[in-house]
This record gives structure tokens, C-alpha cells and sequence, in this order.
């Protein structure tokens, strides 16, 4: 048998042998219980994610920085644009005060998946770091 791809197909399938078992159980006398929703999605923390020492960033990431710093020139016409967040793997914070700038790959003939997001203003309330492309984040720790 082909696994489904859909998601919600999938949990139709999940869910129907519940259902069935519900429909030839026996009568419940009283009131219906409530059916429990989805668990609320709780949002990420900065704590929440993993640190990485700025020494062990790859070289081109200190590049990316120093540029920050100085507030560029960027290489590429995105780097400084709003980071949406959209994946959600960093604390919710308003619209604009997520920025993201590529950290280049060798080898690579376009901008590559590394990316450093600042956080606030050029990074005043920390820098995140991604080796690929927003599907995980580490905090940039300045310290060791």
C-alpha cells in the first residue's frame, strides 16, 4: 500500500478507526465530553536555542559581521532586508526587527543556505546564525 503524502489524508486515515470504534461503541448516558484541540503552539525563547561560539562560526561568517558592523557595504542586494520569521524558530518579535545577511559558502555560485539574522537594531539584542537556511538556528555567543 502507497503511503499518502497528504497530511490531511493522513490524519483522516489516523483518525478513522477511532471514529469507527466511537460509532459501534456502546450508548453513553450524560453529557458529551469535550474533544481536546491541537496543544498550543508555544513560542520559542531565546534560551531556547542552542549558542555557538562566535570563534567557531566558519571565517566567512566573521566577514558577515564585520560588515554588519560597519553597516556594509553587503555583497548581495538582500542582505539587510527584514526577516520574517516565518518558520518560527525565533522568539516572536515584531515585523522589521529581524535582518538578514548571507554569509557566502566557497564553491557556491549563488548566496548559498548560511545566513546570520540580527536581532534589534545592526544586532543590538543578538545575532542568530544558519548553516541551512532557516531550518535551525544557533545564537552567535560572543563571549567564548
Amino acid at each position: 500500500m502507497k503511503t499518502p503524502r497528504s497530511p490531511k489524508l493522513l490524519r483522516l486515515l489516523l483518525l478513522v478507526p477511532l471514529i469507527v470504534a466511537g460509532l459501534a461503541g456502546p450508548a453513553q448516558a450524560g453529557p458529551a465530553q469535550p474533544v481536546a484541540g491541537p496543544p498550543a503552539v508555544a513560542s520559542v525563547l531565546a534560551a531556547d536555542i542552542p549558542p555557538i561560539c562566535e570563534s567557531r562560526l566558519p571565517a566567512e561568517a566573521h566577514d558577515t559581521i564585520a560588515l554588519i558592523e560597519q553597516g556594509g557595504p553587503y555583497p548581495y542586494p538582500q542582505d539587510g532586508t527584514v526577516f520574517q520569521n516565518r518558520e518560527g524558530l525565533l522568539p516572536d518579535e515584531p515585523s522589521g526587527y529581524y535582518h538578514e545577511y548571507t554569509v557566502k559558502t566557497p564553491g557556491e555560485d549563488d548566496r548559498g543556505a548560511r545566513r546570520i539574522v540580527t536581532a534589534g537594531d545592526q544586532g543590538a539584542d543578538g545575532m542568530y546564525y544558519t548553516a541551512d537556511h532557516y531550518e535551525s538556528f544557533s545564537d552567535i555567543d560572543f563571549t567564548c
